[in-house]
C-alpha cells in the first residue's frame, strides 16, 4: 500500500488539548507542579499501545492572597444576603400590591419586577465575585484519549473533585456558604408563591356581575351618571361602567356596557322592550366570542362589530349574531331611571357575559356544586 505524502500522520491530526479536564493527582498540576513529558514527548510512555491514556499537563496555580479572598469573602456575602432580601421583598409585594386598577397593577408590576430582578442579580454577582475573588486560577489541558476510563483514572477524578471542592472555598469560607444557601432558599419558593394565581376555581362567579338593582350607569373615562333625558339623539352610543367599580379593572372585564339610543320603530323583536327605557338598549360590551370588546357602532344599519374576529351583532334586534364566530348575542342588561331621572339598572345580567365557554364551564361547575 502506497504512503500518501499529504496525509497527515494520526497524532498531528487528533487535536492535543482537551480544555477543562483535571489532572491527575500524581502530577499534581491543579498543586501547580508540571508534569514532565513521557516518552516521545505527545504523551505515550515508550512501549505504551496506541490510544492508552495520555498524560494531562497544565501551568501552575495561581492562589489569590488571604487578603484578597477575605475581601471577596465580604463582597459576595454581602451581595447574598441582598438577594435573600430582595426575595423576601418579591414574596411581600405579592401580598401588599394587589392588582384591581391600572394603578395598582403598575405598582404591583414594578413592586414584583424590580425585587426578583434584584434578587437575580445579586445572585449572580456574588457568584461572579466568589470566582473571581476566592477560586484559584489555572489552565487545565490534556490530550485526546480513548474514551474508556479505566479504574485508576476514575480514582484520580475523584479525588480531584474534591480537591476543587475545597479550592473552591466553599467548606473554608463558612460565612460565603451560609449566605449563598441563604440567598438561594427563597428563590425557589417564589413559584409557589404564584401558584396562588392558578386558584381557586371560580365555580358559578363566572356567571353574575357587579350590576345590581338600582345601581346607577356611568359614562367609562367621566365617571358621570347619564340622565335619560341628556341621552336624546337617535344612533347615539357610550361606553358605560358600574357606579362604584369604575377603576375596578376585575369587575369592568365583566360588567362594560354599550349603551346605544334608538328611535321606537327601530327596535325590533328580538330586544326585550321592558328592559329599555325610552328606546334606549344596554347590551354587554364584552364579545360572546373570546372576550373582546365589541365596540364598533354602524349607525344606519344598527350593527355592533367587534375588532378581533368580525362577529357582527344587530343591536336592534336584541344584538343577535348576524355575521362571524360568536355563538350567541349580546347579553342585554334591564334599565330604568330613579327619582333623579339618572338611568339604573334593574337587575344583573339574566344570562352569563362574554365568552361562551364560560357559560358551559360555570354550568358544570354548578351542577358539581349540587351534587
Amino acid at each position: 500500500m502506497t504512503e500518501n505524502p499529504h496525509e497527515t500522520p494520526e497524532e498531528e491530526r487528533v487535536p492535543r488539548r482537551v480544555i477543562g479536564t483535571p489532572a491527575p493527582a500524581a502530577q499534581r498540576s491543579m498543586l501547580g507542579t508540571q508534569a514532565p513529558p513521557r516518552g516521545d514527548g505527545h504523551g505515550s510512555a515508550a512501549g505504551e499501545p496506541a490510544g492508552a491514556q495520555e498524560p494531562i499537563t497544565g501551568k501552575a496555580v495561581k492562589f489569590p492572597d488571604a487578603a484578597t479572598a477575605r475581601k471577596g469573602e465580604r463582597i459576595a456575602s454581602l451581595l447574598f444576603v441582598v438577594a435573600f432580601l430582595a426575595a423576601v421583598a418579591f414574596v411581600a409585594s405579592y401580598v401588599i400590591f394587589q392588582v384591581g386598577d391600572i394603578t395598582r397593577t403598575q405598582t404591583s408590576n414594578l413592586a414584583l419586577g424590580g425585587s426578583l430582578t434584584v434578587a437575580l442579580l445579586s445572585l449572580a454577582a456574588g457568584l461572579v465575585v466568589w470566582v473571581r475573588l476566592i477560586m484559584p486560577k489555572y489552565n487545565l489541558v490534556q490530550q485526546r484519549h480513548s474514551m474508556s476510563t479505566d479504574a485508576p483514572v476514575r480514582e484520580e477524578i475523584s479525588e480531584t473533585f474534591l480537591r476543587g471542592a475545597d479550592e473552591s472555598g466553599f467548606v473554608k469560607h463558612k460565612m460565603l456558604r451560609r449566605t449563598l444557601l441563604l440567598a438561594a432558599a427563597p428563590l425557589g419558593l417564589l413559584p409557589l408563591v404564584l401558584l396562588k394565581d392558578m386558584g381557586p376555581l371560580p365555580k358559578t362567579a363566572l356567571r353574575h356581575t357587579v350590576w345590581k338593582k338600582g345601581m346607577r350607569l356611568k359614562v367609562e373615562g367621566t365617571n358621570e351618571p347619564i340622565r335619560a333625558a341628556d341621552f336624546n339623539s337617535p344612533g347615539g352610543i357610550l361606553s358605560v361602567v358600574p357606579d362604584g367599580f369604575e377603576t375596578d379593572l376585575n369587575a369592568l372585564a365583566k360588567a362594560t356596557l354599550i349603551l346605544i339610543k334608538f328611535r321606537p320603530e327601530d327596535i325590533k323583536s328580538g330586544t326585550n322592550v321592558n328592559w329599555t327605557h325610552d328606546g334606549i338598549v344596554a347590551y354587554s360590551k364584552i364579545c360572546t366570542h373570546v372576550g373582546c370588546p365589541a365596540a364598533l357602532y354602524e349607525q344606519t344599519t344598527h350593527h355592533i362589530l367587534c375588532p378581533c374576529h368580525q362577529s357582527t351583532f344587530d343591536a336592534a334586534d336584541g344584538a343577535k349574531v348576524i355575521f362571524g364566530p360568536a355563538a350567541r348575542p349580546l347579553p342585554q342588561l334591564p334599565i330604568a331611571v330613579d327619582g333623579e331621572g339618572y338611568l339604573v339598572a334593574q337587575s344583573d345580567f339574566n344570562v352569563p357575559v362574554g365568552p361562551s365557554f364560560w357559560e358551559r364551564g360555570d354550568a358544570e361547575a354548578e351542577v358539581r356544586g349540587q351534587k
